[in-house]
């Protein structure tokens, strides 16, 4: 099987498959780069597609050293990759945890990214529930621990978030669910302390963001509540930055709805590409409402 190593020598399990301009797959806390799969078989045929396990995901290393989880050591995990598979620059797309790693690549090292695709990235960020998501993060981390992934998956899966992809797909949330339950226990529970319950909410990270001149494209779910608002507030604030809302769906995004998934980001590509992703022009903006002279 392939790895390769972090910075910091965390060894990385990853996956690679077509030639051409390259893509990294960054998976959500609940999935691993078998998440990915509709993607990969999609996007393959025409890009060089990577999607690898983060730390703490088996067959990648599982550290038990809280210290060696972080949303930095996310985002520079998407560096090294690309590093120690001499990949200069690449569009980098992200879910969930992933789009939030994916955000801060793109903020960390902007000139290594192509583009970035941030999907269901939000949870934690609204600044009335930031407390509460630590919280229940944490809680989170202790019933992995206690009743191991196996038995706590069946409860994480069924979050108000999944509800669409149970019920719209009940063959692919059970396949969900059964990959979670097959995850680590304590990566999972160090994950959760380290990143999720740590990761500093998107609006204080307001300025860095407006002088992100990368192109982006949101994409959020109508019945994901808690990621919303963040993606109308990175719309807004990012220049050059589009906003994708999937009507009837929940945070599973790529897996619920990998047609209209891979057909959005296919186009986003290939505009990038042609160099007509562009900021928002100032004449659009909302201050803007009606022309009198």
């Amino acid at each position: 099987m392939p790895y390769l190593h972090a910075t910091d020598g965390t060894r990385l399990y990853y996956e690679e498959s077509g030639c051409g301009t390259p893509l990294i797959f960054v998976h959500e806390f609940g999935g691993d780069l078998r998440s990915w799969e509709p993607q990969l078989r999609h996007f393959s045929r025409r890009y060089r597609c990577i999607a690898y396990n983060a730390r703490g995901y088996v067959p990648s290393e599982v550290p038990e050293d809280l210290a060696r989880y972080s949303q930095e050591l996310a985002a520079r995990d998407i560096r090294d990759v690309m590093d120690e598979l001499s990949i200069d620059r690449a569009h980098v797309i992200g879910l969930s945890m992933g789009g939030f790693a994916a955000l801060h690549f793109g903020l960390t090292y902007p000139k290594r990214a192509l583009s970035l695709v941030v999907a269901g990235a939000g949870y934690g960020a609204e600044k009335q529930y930031e407390d509460y998501f630590r919280s229940v993060s944490l809680e989170v981390a202790e019933q992995f621990e206690k009743q191991g992934s196996q038995t706590f998956s069946k409860t994480y899966a069924m979050a108000a978030s999944r509800i669409a992809f149970f019920l719209k797909d009940p063959r692919g949330w059970q396949e969900f669910q059964t990959h979670l339950g097959q995850h680590s226990a304590v990566g999972s529970a160090m994950t959760m302390r380290g990143v999720q319950a740590r990761r500093p909410s998107i609006y204080d990270l307001e300025a860095r963001l407006r002088d992100m001149n990368v192109a982006t494209l949101v994409i959020v779910g109508d019945e994901d509540d808690h990621c919303l608002q963040p993606g109308v507030f990175l719309k807004k604030t990012v220049p050059a930055c589009g906003l994708l809302v999937m009507p009837k769906a929940g945070h599973t995004l790529n897996l619920e709805e990998p047609a209209l998934f891979n057909q959005s980001v296919d186009e986003f590509l290939s505009t990038v590409a042609q160099g007509r992703w562009l900021p928002r022009d100032p004449r659009a903006m909302s201050s803007q409402i009606m022309k009198t002279s």
